[in-house]
């Protein structure tokens, strides 16, 4: 399988490798059965976060956020309609910063939302604030290969 990618699955946990040809056909977990880049925003706790900024071969964009703020729960819905353009080729994740402050803590979260572009195991680009989903499209498309969607 030299053309495939790795994914993590949000569900479980688990790495898998799917052949880039088949991104577009809804592959799910080997394990679990889960969709892994069908175009909705998958939530992470701490160790799932580690598992797909570290093992994830597609670009994956997070959304560092919170439920007692306003302008991050503005943002969702905007972000879920930017995941689903984004598919298969990009992925998108929130991270509840209240949940998880040690994370947060760690990749240097400031202020949320924010969002935090990875691509194969580092740290591509990051913005701070909330965005309508052009804005967010703009974003990843100005620093990795996205679709034109």
């Amino acid at each position: 399988m030299a053309d495939a990618v790795k994914l993590c699955c949000a569900a479980c946990g688990q790495m898998n490798r799917v052949p880039e040809a088949r991104l577009a056909a809804g592959p799910k977990c080997g394990v679990c059965g889960a969709a892994l880049a069908d175009g909705r925003v998958f939530e992470l706790d701490a160790a799932g976060h580690d598992r797909a900024v570290r093992g994830d071969d597609l670009p994956l964009l997070v959304d560092y956020w919170a439920a007692w703020c306003g302008p991050c729960r503005m943002m969702a819905p905007e972000f879920a309609k930017a995941a689903k353009v984004l598919a298969p080729s990009v992925r998108l994740a929130k991270l509840d910063t209240e949940a998880y402050p040690a994370v947060s803590q760690r990749v240097g979260i400031r202020g949320i939302p924010a969002l935090v572009l990875y691509h194969r195991g580092r740290e591509v680009a990051r913005l701070a604030g909330a965005r309508p989903a052009a804005e967010i499209l703009s974003f990843v498309r100005s620093h990795v290969a996205a679709p034109a969607g």
